[in-house]
């Protein structure tokens, strides 16, 4: 899923906070969230008691889009009516935004490839966050070196881009064009067989990912990271496939700088650290979230989207009367509730 940092504000479009992961199916997340200090999220409270509920988005947990990318892909109209689940083409924008246009023609078809490492179980194997592998730039290059011979036997040419950084590659292929994939907010931490690719269409790339596990299994390449104590990278991820849609809804840059969506809470539930979930709310309340309450009441329309893994819930600003915004001083929203309804 991309990373969007707050702009200014701009006339195009209202201000929108995407929050992922602000509920979450671990057996700690509610008594993290039910014992954070006193005042932690007072601001949220205060923004919810300004707005409505405008659109609510439920799937099943074992959707391979979470809810929180969904959401983002509707504000940024990357959404096709009817496309199947795990069809977001997050590749294809990124393709889009940073390559020349002579070697991005619109019809091209695109996807993220995420070096990674499989812990190998008895029974499955788990892919542990990509960020643990702390790739340089060098590293993986050479790693896109070693593997680009094998991704071109089926079509697939690679792309190093700077700006997304040592952790993932630009695709380039026909194969991606329909082939619905699991986000990896999906897959980390968890048995990768239920989330992998599926159909005729996906055999191809199958058949790579046992390629490429053998290849690494004794490279240099990991003989290397092994003297070092760096864990192995083993195989890799295929997400944010598709093509771009031919019409973006009328969306611009403009309004794209618009939406923000903080990773914060994400990457504390994927460590299971629940100090830093209850810190992560700590400061998202104080920060992101003061922000949008203060341009609401200042007078603007702003969004705010609440993520689970199975439900997102948009609320926009409201124009309340005096006799709800009395009621509001009594009667503050309990944000606890509103989050274990996600």
């Amino acid at each position: 899923m991309p990373v969007l940092a707050p702009s200014s504000l701009s006339p195009a479009a209202p201000r929108h906070l995407i929050l992922p992961f602000a509920a979450c199916s671990a057996e700690a997340w509610l008594p993290t969230v039910q014992a954070l200090p006193p005042g932690s999220q007072r601001h949220l409270s205060a923004l919810l008691q300004g707005m409505a509920l405008t659109h609510t988005d439920t799937q099943e947990a074992e959707s391979l889009s979470p809810p929180h990318e969904r959401a983002l892909a509707q504000a940024l109209g990357l959404s096709r009516p009817g496309a199947p689940d795990g069809l977001t083409p997050w590749a294809a924008q990124e393709a889009a935004q940073h390559l020349p246009a002579s070697a991005n023609s619109a019809n091209k078809a695109w996807a993220w490839i995420t070096p990674c490492h499989w812990a190998m179980g008895h029974m499955h194997a788990t892919l542990s966050d990509p960020a643990a592998l702390a790739l340089s730039e060098d590293e993986s290059r050479a790693l896109l070196a070693v593997m680009q011979p094998y991704f071109e036997t089926d079509g697939i040419t690679l792309h190093y881009l700077p700006a997304l950084g040592p952790q993932r590659w630009l695709a380039e292929g026909e194969l991606f064009r329909r082939l619905p994939t699991a986000a990896l907010d999906r897959v980390l931490a968890r048995n990768v067989d239920a989330w992998l690719p599926e159909g005729l269409q996906a055999r191809p790339l199958r058949r790579l990912q046992n390629e490429i596990q053998m290849l690494l299994y004794t490279h240099p390449f990991n003989d290397a990271r092994e003297v070092k104590r760096q864990l192995p990278v083993n195989s890799f991820w295929i997400s944010g496939t598709g093509d771009l849609p031919a019409s973006r809804s009328g969306r611009t840059l403009t309004d794209a700088a618009q939406i923000s969506a903080p990773r914060s809470l994400a990457q504390a539930v994927f460590k299971e650290d629940w100090a830093a979930y209850a810190q992560a709310w700590a400061t998202l309340d104080a920060d992101d979230i003061a922000q949008l309450l203060e341009r609401q009441r200042a007078g603007e329309t702003v969004r705010l989207t609440l993520c689970g893994e199975r439900r997102a819930q948009t609320f926009e600003s409201r124009r309340a009367g005096w006799v709800k915004r009395i009621s509001a001083i009594f009667s503050p929203v309990r944000v606890v509730d509103v989050l274990r309804g996600l």
